[in-house]
């Protein structure tokens, strides 16, 4: 199943049983900027500040003082729910004077992260490939126009005397194809690198 991440911040409130629960979701790049950003969606004046975060196979989650898996897991089980990855998300409690019990505290923080998560704006990660290749000037020009055709990024080019080596990325679904079309457009003198 292609995973998304989140194309903006997103913030849902609820309110149970006079306790709220705030659930704050942001995208990251990786687990140190996931770390980075937890300060800035904490309020150290709440109750509790119970978070979890998914970065590929990286993941952390932490109960702040509520009894142990009622919270951090319920958050990290909304993010692998709602089919994110490269998520933040923080929810904020400040208590209301009734307990709710561990099965209500399971319910409040993983609703809470689902519903934010369900209502937020998507962007679907893609997979992306890095190809080099090399092929002679006669071809370059052929090459380039193939590149053009696939949506192509060219990060990189280098030349040498029988022709030039270029660095390209994609999507992953796309690389087979440009290959072809690279073989087809210089009549196989394209050589491909590791």
């Amino acid at each position: 199943m292609p995973l998304d991440t989140l194309a903006a911040p997103a913030s849902r409130l609820i309110e149970i049983k006079h306790s709220r629960f705030l659930a704050r979701a942001v995208a990251v790049d990786g687990a140190d900027a996931a770390m980075a950003a937890l300060p800035g969606l904490s309020d150290a004046a709440a109750t509790h500040n119970c978070w979890a975060w998914r970065v590929g196979g990286h993941y952390r989650s932490s109960d702040d003082g509520e009894p142990a898996g009622t919270a951090g897991r319920p958050i990290l089980a909304a993010i692998d729910g709602q089919g994110y990855d490269r998520v933040l998300v923080v929810v904020t409690r400040w208590y209301g004077g009734i307990k709710l019990g561990a099965g209500g505290l399971v319910r409040a923080y993983g609703g809470a992260a689902a519903e934010c998560l369900r209502l937020a704006a998507r962007m679907p990660l893609v997979a992306l490939a890095d190809l080099a290749f090399h092929c002679g000037f006669a071809d370059l020009g052929a090459a380039h126009a193939a590149l053009d055709a696939m949506a192509a990024e060219k990060c990189g080019e280098t030349f040498d005397a029988a022709g030039a080596t270029l660095r390209v990325r994609l999507p992953a679904d796309r690389a087979d194809a440009l290959k072809t079309r690279l073989r087809d457009a210089t009549r196989n003198r394209v050589r491909f690198m590791e």
